[in-house]
């Protein structure tokens, strides 16, 4: 039987309980950076053809350059991260899969959909998933925690903190270190991931994914966001800036911080289920969690939308 995942978004349901349309509500349930890259211009060609090899060797070329990748290391592109989580579980048998807990649930479902057992117990398993930094409390991890012979970080949220990412380990055999392109960048709508390496693990991912896996649109998008240092380097000044605004705004009506990064941040509010009704009545949406009933985080407004959550509150 498919797991049943449970994901921030979701807005239009939001929208059938609540009311309002669409334009007059903030979605903070993601940790999708509000202030997107600016998209380059996009030729016909990009639209009309099968997205061609020259393309393709400049995403690649520039997300080495832009993560530091170990030569030895392979890159492929997806489209988006959660196509390669859905087919990584594939890549050996199955088997026993150590996942820490509470994080982000897309991967349990997949390797528990692929036949293998799930674990939380801190023992020696066949497989590990760590989420680096972890969705949804911002946990890091070291390179000492990796002992499994198939190794899988989601690196999707270190675009943040680029220092804290263990890319060093990409050349290591059984590893695959996963980024997303749509958090830091703010552009989810492109569809764009990336598994980085054990070439011998890469190859048989991408023959999994097929010809053309990433669009021609998502190529020239993709090389030219990686290949803006100088953009990304001022987004992560701003988004630390926003994040602790957040903090401010939130600690100032009874939340307490308990962690998370600058794209999102997760708060103590006692009753998580009464704040997101809350905030929702104020067309704010918000993410709670099965699992507890104290944690409600927050992604970051866009710009000119603060007050609107200001007055929510």
């Amino acid at each position: 039987m498919a797991q049943t995942r449970d994901h921030g978004g979701g807005l239009d349901a939001a929208i059938a309980q609540y009311g309002g349309h669409r334009p007059v509500w903030i979605d903070l349930s993601t940790g999708i950076n509000p202030t997107p890259y600016s998209l380059p211009d996009l030729s016909q060609t990009d639209w009309t053809a099968l997205p061609d090899k020259a393309a393709a060797d400049r995403l690649v070329k520039a997300a080495r350059v832009a993560w530091n990748v170990p030569d030895s290391a392979a890159i492929l592109a997806t489209p988006g991260a959660s196509a390669a989580i859905a087919q990584i579980p594939r890549l050996a048998p199955a088997g026993t899969v150590q996942i820490p807990q509470p994080t982000y649930n897309e991967h349990a479902a997949s390797f528990a959909n692929a036949g293998w057992t799930v674990r939380d117990d801190g023992q020696t398993a066949d497989a590990q998933v760590l989420v680096h930094p972890n969705n949804p409390d911002g946990r890091h991890w070291a390179k000492s925690d990796l002992c499994a012979p198939l190794k899988i970080i989601d690196e999707s949220f270190c675009d943040v903190s680029p220092e804290a990412s263990l890319i060093e380990t990409a050349n290591q055999p059984g590893t695959l270190i996963l980024k997303s392109f749509g958090k830091f960048w703010g552009l989810a709508g492109v569809r764009l991931g990336f598994v980085i390496g054990d070439p011998a693990l890469v190859v048989r991912l991408a023959e999994m994914l097929g010809p053309w896996p990433v669009s021609g649109i998502a190529l020239t998008i993709g090389a030219a966001a990686l290949e803006d240092h100088a953009w990304a380097d001022q987004m992560r000044v701003t988004l630390t800036q926003d994040a602790t605004r957040l903090d401010t705004l939130l600690q100032s009506h009874g939340a307490q911080t308990v962690g998370g990064t600058t794209l999102f941040r997760l708060y103590n509010v006692g009753d998580a289920a009464a704040w997101q009704t809350r905030l929702a009545r104020s067309h704010v949406w918000s993410r709670i969690f099965p699992y507890s009933k104290n944690w409600l985080r927050l992604g970051l407004p866009p710009a000119d939308r603060w007050s609107q959550l200001e007055s929510a509150l």
